[in-house]
C-alpha cells in the first residue's frame, strides 16, 4: 500500500497532546469528576450506574459495563460514527492545525475543487426549499405521501418549479460555467443553457462530511423519468455515493446496521416511522464501493428489496458485489417485502415493531446464496440435484463465487452444504480450491497475533500491560539489545513499545495504543489495556510488578536457550562457541535460582 497522503504517526502523537479527551468527550457527555479521574454513564450502552471512566493522565477512556475504550480519536469514531481520518480532522479542526500528508506531493493530483462548488449547491437547496413553500401542488403531494413537517426539514426536500431557468437566474453569480460543472444546469444543441431539474420534488444527496454533492428529483405526475439525478461531476459519484448516510449518522445515535433500500422516499418514510438508518443507492444497482463504505460504518447490511422477481435479481446483484467485502466480523442479510409493496407502505401499514421484527429475521447472505444460486441456474427453491448436468452447473456457478469471497468462516460454512448439495465425493470437493484464491498466513500457536477472547496474560503481556499504562517503566527495562536476544512470544511488540516511548518519553498510553491502530497487534493491545490498573499515583506498585515481569521473562528466555543448547548437545555436539554460551548460562540460570 502506498504511504502517499498518509497521515505521519509524530502528527497523530502530537495531536493527542494538544487535545484534552476530558474536553473532547465532556462537550458531549455529562463527566463528573471521581478522583483523578472523570466518570459517567456509558454513551454506548444503557446503564444507571456509571461505569465510563475517562483518564486524564493516559487520555483513555474506558467502559467497565460493555469494555468500549480507546483515545479521543477513538470516541469521536464511537460518538459520531466518524471514520478514522475524519476523527483525526474534526480533531485538529479544534485544535487549530492542519493535518499534514506524507507524500503528498507524490500523491496522485486530484482536480481541486473551490469552496464556491460547494455554496452553488447549499443556495440551490435553500432556494428548492423556498419554492416548496410557494407550491400548494408540491406540498399536497408530499402530504399525501404521510410526509410530515420535521422530516421534510430533517432531509431538505424541496421544489423545482415549472420554468426553463428559474434557478439559473437566481444563482446567474456563479455564471453558467459553474452551473453546467455541477450538473445543475445543461446546454442543448443550439447551446442554450437551461435548468437540470423542472417540476420536481427535490432531494439534496450529501456526503460523508455533510456537504450537498448532487440532487435527485421525483415527478409530481406521471411523466418519465420518474426519477431524475444529477449527472457524474467532480464532486459526485453514483457508484460511490449513498442517500441518507450522513443523515443516518448524524441522527442515530447507536448505529449498529444500515438498511439499503431503493429510493429516496423509501429512506425518508423509514425516517418518519423512527428507522432513522437506511440508505439507497443512487439510480445504479449497489456496488463493491458501497458495501465497503457502509462496512466503514456498521458491522451489518440488511438489504431491502420487493419480493417479486425484480426484486430479487436486485438482491442477487447486491449479494454477488458484497462478497468480495465480507469479514468474519460483518454480516449481510436480506428481506424480501410482500409482492407489490416497498418499506415505504409496508411500514405505514405495520408500524415500526413489526418492521424491526422482520429486519431481525432477515435472511442470512449464507441462506440466500442457496436459494439465490437456484433461481440463477433456473431451478426451483428446493429442487434436488438428481440430473448430474445440472450438479455440474451448480457447482461450477457456486465455486466460482465462493472465489470472489475472503478465507473467511461464512465461506468454510458454505463449503460442506454445497458439496452435499452437489454429491461431490473427497476428490472431487477439491474443485472449490481450484476456484478459491490462496489462503493467508494463519498465526501460529505461539504467535502473538491473537484474538481478544483468547488473550492469556502471561510474564510478557503482563509487562505490555504496565508499559502501555505507564510508559516511564521503560527506564527500567535496560539495554534493548540484551533483550532483542530472546526467543520468546512477544518480544518484537515489546521493543517496539520501547522504542517509541525513547523516541518520546513523554508520550502517554493513548498516543501510544494510536501507533498500533490497523496493526495485527491492535486488538492485543486494547485487551491489554483494559483498565486494569487503578493505583494511586504516587503508588510504587506498578514498578514492582514490572520488575518481577522483567525478571521472570529473562528466566523463561534464558530456561528456552538452555534447553535448547542441552539438546543439541545430546544430539550433534556443541561448538566451542555454543559450549561458552551453555556455561554461561547455566551460571545466569544458576544466580537467578539462587
Amino acid at each position: 500500500m502506498s504511504t502517499a497522503g498518509r497521515i505521519p504517526k509524530e502528527f497523530i502523537d502530537q495531536l493527542l497532546t494538544r487535545v484534552d479527551i476530558i474536553e473532547v468527550i465532556g462537550a458531549r457527555v455529562p463527566l463528573k469528576k471521581a478522583g483523578r479521574e472523570y466518570m459517567a454513564c456509558c454513551p454506548f450502552h444503557n446503564e444507571k450506574t456509571p461505569s465510563f471512566t475517562v483518564s486524564p493522565t493516559k487520555q483513555f477512556y474506558h467502559c467497565f459495563g460493555c469494555g468500549v475504550h480507546g483515545s479521543a480519536i477513538s470516541f469521536l469514531m464511537e460518538y459520531e460514527h466518524l471514520e478514522y481520518v475524519e476523527a483525526i480532522e474534526a480533531l485538529a479542526r479544534s485544535a487549530g492545525v492542519q493535518v499534514p500528508r506524507e507524500g503528498a506531493e507524490d500523491a496522485p493530483k486530484r482536480k481541486r475543487v473551490g469552496k464556491d462548488v460547494y455554496a452553488l449547491m447549499e443556495e440551490s437547496v435553500a432556494w428548492f426549499q423556498s419554492q416548496l413553500k410557494q407550491s400548494p401542488s408540491a406540498r399536497e403531494y408530499l402530504q399525501k405521501r404521510g410526509l410530515s413537517a420535521e422530516v421534510i426539514t430533517l432531509f431538505g426536500v424541496g421544489y423545482a418549479p415549472a420554468g426553463w431557468d428559474n434557478l439559473g437566474r437566481h444563482l446567474a453569480h456563479y455564471g453558467n460555467d459553474k452551473l453546467l460543472e455541477t450538473g445543475m444546469a445543461t446546454r442543448n444543441e443550439a447551446g442554450k443553457v437551461y435548468d437540470r431539474f423542472r417540476e420536481r420534488i427535490m432531494f439534496p444527496i450529501r456526503d460523508k462530511r455533510g456537504r450537498v454533492i448532487g440532487f435527485g428529483g421525483r415527478v409530481l405526475g406521471n411523466d418519465t423519468p420518474k426519477y431524475l439525478n444529477s449527472p457524474e461531476t467532480d464532486i459526485f459519484h453514483k457508484g460511490s455515493e449513498l442517500y441518507g448516510l450522513f443523515e443516518a449518522r448524524q441522527h442515530t445515535r447507536k448505529l449498529e446496521r444500515l438498511l439499503v433500500v431503493e429510493g429516496y422516499m423509501d429512506v425518508i418514510a423509514l425516517a418518519q416511522y423512527g428507522i432513522t438508518y437506511a440508505v439507497a443507492t443512487l439510480g445504479t444497482a449497489t456496488t463493491p464501493e458501497h458495501v465497503r463504505q457502509l462496512f466503514r460504518v456498521v458491522p451489518e447490511i440488511i438489504f431491502c428489496f420487493d419480493g417479486d422477481r425484480a426484486g430479487k435479481q436486485a438482491a442477487w446483484r447486491a449479494l454477488e458485489n458484497s462478497l468480495s467485502e465480507l469479514q468474519d466480523d460483518k454480516n449481510v442479510r436480506f428481506l424480501f417485502l410482500p409482492t407489490g409493496e416497498d418499506p415505504d407502505t409496508h411500514i405505514r401499514q405495520i408500524g415500526k415493531e413489526a418492521f424491526e421484527t422482520a429486519l431481525d429475521k432477515a435472511l442470512p447472505l449464507t441462506k440466500f446464496f442457496l436459494i439465490g444460486l437456484n433461481a440463477q441456474l433456473g431451478f426451483r427453491e428446493n429442487y434436488t440435484l438428481n440430473v448430474m448436468e445440472d450438479r455440474t452447473r451448480f457447482v461450477k456457478e457456486a465455486a466460482g463465487l465462493l472465489a470472489k469471497m475472503p478465507n473467511i468462516l461464512q465461506k468454510k460454512q458454505l463449503m460442506p452444504e454445497l458439496v452435499r448439495l452437489g454429491y461431490l465425493d473427497e476428490g472431487q470437493k477439491k474443485i472449490f480450491k481450484s476456484y478459491s484464491p490462496a489462503p493467508q498466513d494463519e498465526p501460529s500457536a505461539g504467535n502473538w497475533r491473537l484474538n481478544e477472547q483468547e488473550v492469556r496474560r502471561t510474564p510478557m503481556r503482563h509487562a505490555i500491560a504496565l508499559l502501555l499504562n505507564y510508559p516511564a517503566l521503560a527506564h527500567d527495562v535496560g539495554n534493548p539489545e540484551q533483550w532483542a536476544r530472546y526467543d520468546i512470544p512477544g518480544i518484537d511488540l515489546f521493543l517496539a513499545i520501547l522504542e517509541i516511548i525513547e523516541a518520546d518519553p513523554t508520550i502517554h498510553t493513548a498516543a501510544l495504543v494510536e501507533r498500533f491502530r490497523g496493526t495485527q497487534h491492535a486488538r492485543v493491545l486494547a485487551r491489554l489495556n483494559s483498565g486494569q490498573f487503578q493505583y494511586e499515583a504516587d503508588s510504587d506498585v506498578p514498578a514492582r510488578e514490572f520488575r518481577d515481569c522483567l525478571g521472570q521473562i529473562r528466566r523463561q528466555a534464558q530456561q528456552k536457550q538452555l534447553d535448547v543448547l542441552l539438546q543439541r548437545e545430546q544430539v550433534e555436539g556443541l561448538t566451542e562457541q555454543e559450549r561458552n554460551d551453555l556455561l554461561c548460562l547455566l551460571s545466569e540460570v544458576h544466580k537467578s535460582a539462587g
